[in-house]
């Protein structure tokens, strides 16, 4: 049961993050498919600060580390701001360009890093090697990570700025009636861009949450693994609301944590593969939106390019 309880609130933490993400650039009025993406590139920038200054206290390299995640991950959604919003793109199409071309970035980036400070010889691994202990901590029985505390002040935040200011407010009409929000001179181009950089920093931290307190070894040709189209089937069944996301998050995590807790229960018995219960997240959710799809509050304007002619 501990084992269970520590891996659902791992994993809960991430996806809760990265599907407040996508809560916030779907708001504005984006569909943010770029998550995985996101993620991929948030991740990388926390660990390369962290392999690059080890010897920082640990206090100012969690900071160092987070905030890297953060600010590289607004930069990466900014791509995806230009192409949806200045561009008027193809919304969908943009964000799965930016997923493959993350993991691409990320990929190279390490080979080159591994590469100029091994043997140069090309056949450098995209695997990163760092230290997590400045994110865990012990309370009591529980080992648990600052990603905890961190996305619970988010989670606060996130839903007095979205329901509880003017701020969330003009936010939120730019997702429901863009033409609206204009007649009454809010700037829907610059609201879009906001939700969709408050996005990316959501992101890029949950991409580093999902990759440093499991493991001091991360192998970049593997991106996120899927965490973050698993965050968009949260946010979905969230209902684009963040308390209701937290909650889709615990209940996602659950089947998540199965993979790892499997082979120590009584789950070995059963003589299942690993494989199957890496997937069950994958086909609960397909499950769930399946059926909750009718019902489903989208905000009414996500995914239509704002035109200011069109009014």
């Amino acid at each position: 049961m501990f084992l269970l309880i520590k891996f659902t609130l791992l994993y809960a933490v991430v996806l809760m993050l990265v599907a407040m993400g996508g809560m916030f650039s779907e708001r504005s009025g984006v569909i943010n498919i770029a998550l995985e993406g996101i993620m991929a590139i948030g991740g990388l920038a926390g660990v390369f600060v962290l392999v690059l200054f080890p010897d920082l206290p640990a206090p100012a390299l969690v900071a160092l580390s987070i905030l890297a995640s953060a600010v590289s991950g607004m930069i990466y959604s900014l791509l995806l701001g230009f192409s949806a919003i200045t561009l008027k793109a193809d919304q969908t199409i943009g964000g799965t360009a930016l997923n493959m071309l993350a993991t691409a970035i990320a990929i190279v980036l390490v080979k080159a890093f591994n590469n100029g400070s091994d043997t140069g010889n090309g056949a450098a691994s995209a695997k990163l090697n760092y230290t997590n202990a400045a994110f865990i901590y012990k309370i009591g029985p529980f080992t648990v990570n600052i990603f905890l505390f961190i996305g619970i002040i988010l989670l606060i935040c996130s839903y007095v700025f979205l329901f509880k200011t003017k701020w969330g407010l003009r936010l939120r009409a730019c997702g429901e009636h863009p033409q609206a929000a204009d007649s009454v001179g809010i700037n829907v181009y610059q609201w879009r861009y906001t939700g969709v950089i408050i996005s990316g920093a959501l992101g890029g931290i949950g991409g580093f949450a999902y990759i440093v307190p499991s493991v001091t070894t991360w192998n970049f040709e593997v991106g996120v693994a899927g965490a973050g189209f698993l965050a968009l089937a949260v946010m979905i069944f969230g209902q684009w609301k963040p308390f209701h996301i937290a909650g889709a998050a615990v209940f996602f995590a659950v089947f998540r944590s199965l993979a790892n807790i499997a082979d120590s229960t009584v789950l070995s018995h059963l003589g299942l593969s690993k494989n199957i219960y890496n997937m069950m997240p994958f086909i609960a959710s397909m499950i769930i939106l399946a059926f909750t799809s009718k019902n489903s509050q989208a905000p009414k304007a996500e995914g239509i390019p704002y035109d200011k002619g069109a009014r």
